[in-house]
């Protein structure tokens, strides 16, 4: 399946596999961002993509970023479905 995907910045990195064999794709945020403890933040992707009708990209925390430094995704896991043709951003949190 191919999935179109557009960069709205020219810092956006397009989501990529990490290893041959994984999953999901990486998913990459433009800019850093400081999250205070309990604070949340809406991180921007800068990108935008064209998911085939009839489904939807999920987007999942990372383990490292949960273990390492308790960032998590608010509603997760995220959906952005077929339909949509905006700007992907996730919600961060920092518990």
């Amino acid at each position: 399946m191919k999935v179109k995907i557009k960069k709205l910045d020219e810092d956006a990195i397009i989501p990529s596999y990490a290893h041959e064999d994984d999953a999901g794709a990486d998913l990459f945020s433009v800019g850093d961002y400081e999250i205070n403890p309990g604070e949340r933040i809406l991180a921007k992707t800068g990108i935008a993509v064209e998911i085939p009708k009839g489904y939807e990209m999920q987007i999942r925390p990372k383990s490292g970023l949960a273990l390492k430094n308790g960032i998590s995704i608010v509603n997760t896991p995220g959906t952005v479905d077929s339909g949509y043709r905006g700007e992907i951003g996730v919600i961060l949190i920092n518990l």
